[in-house]
């Protein structure tokens, strides 16, 4: 078993036993949403990153360190999290086709983290609402209801968005068909679960700027019905979603071959290069860049692996910026089988990816608005002047730009008005750029959609 403490192996079996109470049939009313309307990454390949005398010169303030930001990383626990794996594991399969069992099954499956959200409920005071959205589901010849688990943290600011974090709770063997068969699913799913709950245990504790919604979806491994369904009932209330983050296999730092990669984190998104969720992914990258280093976000060119899926698709196949984040090294071999269990948890891995998620959430939902009409002026001089209007409540920003063709923002440079004149804003060294408000603790907001240069 990988890096758990006696504490863990402890109080286990207690921990699965007590917390699975909660009635399949019950169910609150959904409650009604209001949408509340430095140092550079790595360079891509072929590039060099531009020397300080080569950007902007003016007397600048860089960004601080979040101190905040980083108390509330900090507020992880790996133990919470191995814990939530283990009571899910120990369930046997949850197979949306099994049958309705005190100790095994989606039934007692969905009882779990029903009951842990209510938990977080109770403890919020009533700032966390829960309800379900169920969902009918034909599979292998049988007809059977579903249950995607929402929990709400109602945003403060009007126009502040809505974020949603997601992860799915079903899991599925090698013979799709068989509810019967052990599919334990630890990392697959349960990791990501673990990391759900955990969020919302973080995250529903204080307000947030914008509104956060998290769902536990059911039946992603039969083709995502759960989360393709919730996107139609989002759909049809007209709930607009400004990002979407999936958190599917983010347990284990290992390879196949004995490789380690405890540092890495991959999050994959639905091109082209332009898109609004790849953006997602590289603002995810520059996040993790400036307040936790010690987990790199790699950004995927590609939607997800060759000839696989998760919940993310179904909302970037709607037009919501939405990435997935998952393990760096995955043991395939494992997956769908009765070998992916606990033992292939690494629980400090598992708490930094869920660390990287936290981050981003906290950056998107607490940072300042975004700036807005971003526009490039020609100058006499043979420079040219980037302007955007001022962003409610910022301190500063910073100007991301990416190169030709390259996945990630490769150059960036804090400021602290509202307009940048330079000879840099050229299409021969920059693509793109974007830009982001930081507020008076150093937290970074969401990014303004990014200004193609030309």
């Amino acid at each position: 078993m990988k890096r758990s403490s006696l504490r863990i192996l402890l109080i286990l079996s207690w921990f699965a036993i007590t917390a699975l109470a909660c009635n399949l049939s019950g169910s609150d009313a959904p409650p009604t949403l209001v949408p509340r309307v430095t140092d550079t990454p790595l360079p891509t390949i072929g590039y060099a990153t531009l020397s300080p005398e080569e950007l902007p010169q003016a007397v600048v303030t860089a960004a601080p360190a979040d101190a905040n930001l980083s108390s509330l990383l900090n507020r992880v626990e790996s133990d919470r999290l191995f814990l939530h794996v283990d009571a899910l594991q120990r369930l046997y399969t949850r197979h949306v086709n099994s049958p309705d069992q005190p100790d095994r099954g989606i039934a007692a499956a969905y009882r779990y983290v029903r009951a842990q959200f209510e938990e977080i409920q109770k403890a919020s005071g009533g700032s966390f609402s829960i309800f379900d959205h169920p969902f009918t589901l034909d599979w292998a010849g049988v007809t059977t209801v579903q249950y995607n688990i929402v929990g709400i943290i109602q945003g403060k600011e009007v126009g502040g968005g809505i974020i949603l974090v997601g992860a799915h709770y079903d899991s599925i063997s090698m013979a799709p068909d068989d509810p019967s068969y052990n599919a334990p699913g630890a990392n697959d799913n349960g990791s990501g679960v673990a990391a759900l709950i955990e969020l919302a245990r973080i995250l529903a504790a204080r307000p947030h700027r914008a509104t956060i919604m998290l769902v536990a979806f059911s039946a992603e491994e039969v083709g995502r019905k759960g989360s393709i369904e919730f996107v139609k009932y989002l759909q049809a209330r007209q709930i607009p979603i400004n990002y979407m983050l999936n958190l599917d296999i983010i347990g284990s730092a290992d390879g196949p071959n004995g490789e380690i990669r405890d540092g890495e984190i991959r999050a994959f998104s639905a091109g082209p290069n332009e898109s609004a969720s790849r953006q997602l992914a590289r603002v995810l990258e520059l996040v993790n860049f400036q307040y936790m280093p010690s987990m790199r976000v790699t950004v995927q060119d590609e939607v997800d692996r060759a000839g696989r899926y998760g919940d993310h698709m179904s909302f970037s196949e709607a037009g919501i910026p939405a990435v997935r984040l998952i393990e760096a090294l995955e043991e395939r071999q494992r997956h769908h089988t009765p070998q992916d269990t606990i033992e292939d948890i690494d629980a400090v891995y598992l708490a930094r990816a869920t660390q990287t998620a936290l981050a981003a959430i906290t950056a998107l939902a607490d940072g300042p608005p975004p700036p807005r009409n971003l526009s490039l002026r020609d100058n006499s001089s043979g420079t040219r002047t980037l302007v955007w209007e001022p962003s409610p409540g910022a301190a500063g920003y910073i100007v991301a730009l990416r190169r030709p063709n390259s996945l990630y923002y490769d150059q960036q440079f804090p400021w602290n008005g509202t307009s940048v004149d330079w000879d840099g804003f050229v299409s021969s060294q920059f693509a793109a750029l974007a830009v982001f408000a930081i507020d008076s603790a150093g937290l970074m907001g969401p990014p303004s959609p990014e200004y193609a240069i030309r």
